[in-house]
């Protein structure tokens, strides 16, 4: 009996360990930004970073979270184009001079791109009107102003007259 008692004890010790709030007092870090330039050509394009809702005009830089992104280029009337963006290998992850750790290295920086202009709109042709069946065909009329048919010519006479 004790050995269920104990049994029973640790059970309800060990929910009431689950349903406890979370005491996490330090801040979470968030991932360091960096600023990245974007470029087009032609100028203009609304350059959108995956990682969030902001965008820009090309030529613009943008801050960025250190992670990898990709970016889509749309312009009226050129193909919309997408660039992955990665992290490149950092040499010096701490800063000598601020004694801080660097910000990510984004690969490309700047993000470029000629976009291609879209090809014109394919328009369907309408399928050909199916000839609407009639009844019995009325004969024609003749034209109006109809010229009259040529007389026959006089056929020779058959034996030829004696001479």
């Amino acid at each position: 009996m004790k050995r269920f008692v104990a049994i029973a004890v640790c059970g309800v010790a060990l929910s009431a360990c689950s349903s406890l709030p979370s005491f996490d007092i330090w801040p979470k870090s968030s991932p360091p930004t960096t600023t990245i330039q974007f470029e087009s050509l032609p100028p203009g394009a609304e350059a959108k970073a995956s990682t969030g809702p902001a965008s820009c005009r090309t030529p613009c830089a943008m801050p960025v979270a250190g992670e990898e992104f990709t970016v889509t280029f749309t312009l009226a009337g050129y193909q919309l184009q997408t660039v992955p963006v990665r992290i490149a290998p950092s040499t010096d992850p701490i800063d000598p001079d601020t004694n801080t750790v660097s910000p990510p290295r984004l690969a490309p920086n700047p993000v470029y791109v000629e976009l291609v202009p879209a090809p014109p709109p394919v328009t369907k042709k309408k399928p050909a009107a199916k000839p609407k069946k009639a009844g019995p065909a009325a004969p024609r009329p003749a034209p109006a102003a109809a010229a009259p048919a040529p007389a026959p010519a006089p056929a020779a006479a058959w034996p030829p007259p004696p001479r």
